[in-house]
């Protein structure tokens, strides 16, 4: 391994020569390997492979950029004395937590735990000085309860602090961590030499390799069995996918415990690319990282959650930083998270049109969970150049899409149908419906929930008998001549109306975010019905302010504009209820995805404290409205005329930020 910290302007010329270096013999479609773990040894033994990056950890500083990179020679060596080492406290087939920091050494354990036929979970290490408290701490106790490891790996600090903790506290999670085999990956890391051996002793392709969480984002995270050859296979079909080769370069921030970012780790090395690493924690706090990585390594993939070209446009645009932006070299800019709306695409290639980034190389693309990750793109690999790119891909409703079913990859063998949830048949184009997926790369099922893996993993088209399909629970719609797929949204968010109407709640919340973009925070609104169900005659939207200080009229007219924009958008949709509360405060998925079943339960319980409630009265009955989950209540109520609803409405104002 090698580090440097480097100057941007001594950077350009030491990056490594990726897209120009010989790859003799290599063929992408060969040679295929039954499990990814299994390609390390092939990369490490070419002279063109084994002392070319196979992934690099570069960190932001004042003084520059530091970066480490890792060989396929040296990735490939750890991996074996890292699996010989697990194997001499655990057995082939154990279960082991993996709770590393973000980073290279994260990297090897994954591949290292494939290597010994361990079953992984990874998860993200909670702050253990929260002890009780927190998502992170509840998804570990929920981890360790379900998949009942016999070990846990993580950094030296994080496993002397665990230690630390069990002989001073009593709570559940303390209670629980004193049953696991503590291992440090510094211990795994040290001085153990190996010999290569012909036989293969690590995972076959019908053993599960990994336990990988689903994102939470419609309901509690449930742990989904992968096994290592349908890994291989969703890899592959996403190397072919995305035109991924030995000369290809990726930059990727996602975290690495599971789906996308997960699954890219598995590509760079099924394709022999190389990927450029980096903490979500740092795009966020720097947006412009990101794309300063793409100018600096020359990227030509980089795959990123819908909300991060908004956010970039934002804080990190071109005049806001000292390095100039070169984004020509970018072929494949994958879109995540569903849906994708249009017109945050558009803002964001318009921005950094300057920088070079060209339209044809916007990617939108599908995955879940169920579906190892990756299950379809409408980027169309085979027509480069041509004409039928980003600037004339249709849109449906404001939303882009992501698959094209016209031209299936047959080798890939991925089958996506939109079938009718109430009778099990496929429905016509240009009818909405779920969305099912029948491919190789499906996992094997939920962990401890035989009755749920029957139902999801084991559907079947009415009147066949033959393949069976993932239920995604994700709607869409199949339309045009290249057959398009549009993600709509999800089954369990829809809001059923009073006229028995299906309506999105990310229509509803795109609407109520344009009506007050310098106040709300775009992709922290969340919509829903009101409880008692999901039929109802109004939604309620809980948004998080942009900013501080706001006074009790500004947010009494925020709360009006939202109502008014909802109703001129989304015609027939009336609002009930608007609560405005702190940044931070609307529930997410890792990926950023809005967790609105969450957000809707704290809401009901009374545990999202807010800072302004308006009810609207022409909809429903006003309650005395002690302020469940509010703090500083203002008594008394404001009354004015509804801004176009022909009524009249109540505010319950609260003392306000």
């Amino acid at each position: 391994m090698c580090c440097c910290v480097l100057k941007h302007s001594q950077y350009s010329s030491a990056v490594y020569n990726l897209q120009g270096m010989s790859c003799e013999n290599y063929d992408p479609c060969f040679p295929d390997q039954p499990v990814v773990d299994r390609y390390l040894p092939i990369w490490a033994s070419q002279p063109s492979f084994s002392n070319k990056p196979a992934f690099v950890w570069a960190k932001d500083s004042p003084s520059g950029l530091t970066w480490t990179s890792l060989t396929y020679s040296d990735l490939n060596a750890a991996v074996e004395a890292m699996a010989s080492k697990l194997l001499c406290s655990l057995n082939r087939g154990d279960v082991i937590l993996v709770l590393c920091s973000p980073g290279l050494r994260l990297v090897k354990v994954i591949f290292a735990c494939q290597r010994a036929g361990l079953v992984a979970v990874p998860l993200v290490p909670p702050d253990l000085s929260l002890a009780g408290s927190g998502a992170a701490h509840h998804h570990l106790l929920r981890a360790i309860s379900q998949a009942k490891p016999k070990a846990a790996v993580a950094d030296r600090s994080y496993v002397e602090a665990v230690r630390s903790s069990a002989s001073s506290a009593n709570d559940e999670l303390v209670r629980s961590t004193k049953k696991l085999q503590w291992l440090s990956v510094e211990h795994l890391e040290d001085s153990v030499s190996y010999s290569s051996s012909s036989s293969y002793s690590g995972c076959g392709p019908d053993d599960t390799y990994l336990i990988q969480y689903t994102s939470g984002a419609t309901g509690v995270p449930k742990p989904v069995l992968v096994t290592a050859g349908a890994a291989a296979h969703n890899v592959r079909a996403a190397r072919t996918a995305y035109d991924l080769q030995p000369s290809s370069v990726i930059v990727s921030w996602l975290p690495q415990y599971h789906d996308c970012g997960l699954m890219f780790l598995l590509l760079t090395v099924v394709s022999g690319a190389t990927c450029v690493l980096a903490s979500p924690v740092a795009f966020l706090h720097r947006p412009r990282l990101w794309l300063e990585l793409v100018t600096e390594f020359r990227a030509t993939c980089t795959p990123v959650p819908a909300f991060a070209l908004p956010l970039t446009v934002k804080r990190g645009s071109c005049d806001r930083g000292k390095l100039p932006l070169k984004l020509g070299s970018l072929t494949n800019l994958i879109v995540i998270n569903e849906p994708v709306y249009k017109s945050p695409v558009d803002e964001f290639i318009e921005e950094f049109s300057a920088a070079g980034i060209e339209p044809s190389c916007i990617s939108p693309s599908y995955g879940l969970a169920e579906n190892c990750t990756y299950v379809s793109t409408s980027w169309p690999r085979e027509e480069l150049g041509g004409a039928n790119r980003y600037p004339n891909m249709p849109s449906y409703k404001q939303l882009l899409p992501s698959a094209r079913l016209g031209k299936p990859y047959a080798e890939e063998d991925i089958v996506i149908v939109v079938v009718d949830e109430a009778t099990f048949e496929p429905v016509e184009d240009g009818v909405e419906g779920e969305i099912w997926v029948s491919s190789a790369s499906n996992a094997s099922g939920y962990l401890g929930h035989p009755s749920l893996t029957r139902e999801v993993f084991n559907a079947r088209i009415l009147g066949t008998a033959s393949r069976c399909f993932v239920r995604t629970g994700d709607r869409g719609v199949v339309r045009g001549k290249e057959r398009y797929l549009y993600v709509t949204g999800r089954s369990s968010d829809v809001i059923v109306s009073g006229e028995k109407r299906l309506l999105h709640p990310h229509y509803i919340e795109h609407a109520a975010h344009g009506s007050s973009p310098r106040h709300l925070r775009g992709g922290c609104i969340v919509a829903f019905g009101e409880d008692g169900g999901r039929v109802t005659a109004a939604a309620v939207l809980v948004a998080e302010l942009q900013g501080n200080g706001l006074g009790m009229e500004t947010c009494r007219k925020i709360c009006e504009a939202i109502r008014e924009g909802v109703r001129k958008e989304e015609e027939g949709v009336s609002v009930g209820r608007v609560v405005l509360v702190e940044k931070g405060s609307i529930p997410k998925t890792t990926s950023g995805k809005p967790r609105r079943w969450l957000a809707k339960r704290m809401l009901m319980e009374g545990s999202m404290p807010f800072v302004f409630e308006a009810r609207f009265e022409d909809i429903r009955q006003v309650s005395d409205g002690e302020g469940r989950g509010g703090r500083g209540i203002a008594h008394g109520e404001v009354a004015s005329s509804s801004a176009g609803g022909g009524g009249s409405f109540k505010f319950l104002p609260f003392s306000c930020l």
